[in-house]
């Protein structure tokens, strides 16, 4: 008798068009759905694993590679062959084994700049943005000071004057110069944000101004700062580079792929796999970060519902 008058009302519920909580499915997280855009994202996905499997090589074939990057007791100038693929520099140092420590210190000075400038961009524009007022102008003209300073100039004189060319002052030097452009899109959402009913709930509960930003703002812009932070990683990449390659960035002992390219420029003519072999690295990094930040992008934005590649 029972399961009649559960087929009845199942019958019922379809013929009026509605259905019982069991049957609805289940609401999809907000997490899960930007996961699941981003895999749909066919460009970025290549560019994911282009960029994994270059952080490996760089990471993990160090160790079982037969040359150490610091060995220079080979002829100079080798051609490549099975036991030096890329050939030798001229001081007789492996091109391979000098790649790959090179993408390891440009990948470790890009993310270092990347969290660096995400912090202080966030912090700042989250400021301006939720006290506005005096805060919000002092805020805003210093991040219009440091806009119109020429970054690679100021980095330079800057690394070569606290740092004699060391990566880590390099990698500090220009998270100084690029959480401006972080700075701005957090105080703007932050302003948008900050008029919302939850922010005035926190606020007549008493909340103070960090609980409010980091429990409040923060959370509900991660969206907009993980794809700055991804887009800041690539910046930092190409900055690190041009400033090494011009021979004000990192210095020996230290090495980047920058400065792999200054060291081997001249040699673009008569062997060329000495520039191209570091240079087709470089910018494999920089394409592979910048779609995965396209990527990050679309899937976070609530009102792409069709994925662009």
């Amino acid at each position: 008798m029972n399961s009649l008058v559960a087929g009845e009302a199942a019958s019922a519920a379809q013929r009026e068009g509605t259905l019982p909580p069991e049957a609805l499915p289940e609401p999809v997280s907000q997490g899960k759905l930007v996961l699941r855009k981003f895999l749909r994202h066919k460009l970025a996905m290549v560019s994911t694993v282009v960029l994994l499997l270059i952080v490996l090589i760089a990471l993990l074939m160090p160790i079982f590679w037969k040359h150490n990057y610091e060995d220079a007791s080979f002829p100079s100038f080798a051609s490549p062959s099975g036991d030096f693929p890329l050939g030798t520099t001229q001081v007789g140092k492996d091109m391979v084994s000098q790649v790959l420590r090179g993408t390891q210190f440009s990948l470790l000075i890009a993310v270092i700049v990347s969290i660096v400038a995400t912090f202080i961009g966030v912090i700042f524009g989250a400021l301006a943005g939720y006290l506005r007022g005096f805060t919000d102008s002092s805020l805003s003209r210093l991040t219009d000071l440091f806009l119109i300073i020429p970054q690679i100039a100021a980095a330079a004189i800057m690394a070569k004057v606290f740092g004699h060319g060391s990566w880590f002052v390099v990698a500090m030097v220009l998270a100084l110069f690029a959480w401006m452009p972080i700075a701005r899109i957090t105080r703007a959402e932050a302003m948008a944000l900050s008029q919302r009913e939850f922010v005035e709930a926190a606020r007549a509960a008493g909340a103070g101004t960090g609980r409010i930003i980091f429990r409040h703002l923060v959370p509900n812009m991660v969206g907009s700062i993980t794809v700055n932070a991804t887009l800041a990683v690539a910046q930092a990449v190409l900055v690190e580079a041009a400033l090494s390659f011009i021979g004000l960035g990192v210095q020996p002992p230290d090495t980047s792929l920058g400065r792999i390219i200054l060291e081997n420029y001249a040699q673009v003519q008569n062997r060329p796999w000495l520039f191209f072999g570091p240079f087709v690295v470089l910018v494999l990094i920089s394409l592979s970060i910048n779609f995965i930040g396209d990527g990050l992008r679309d899937a976070f934005d609530p009102r792409q519902r069709r994925m662009k590649a």
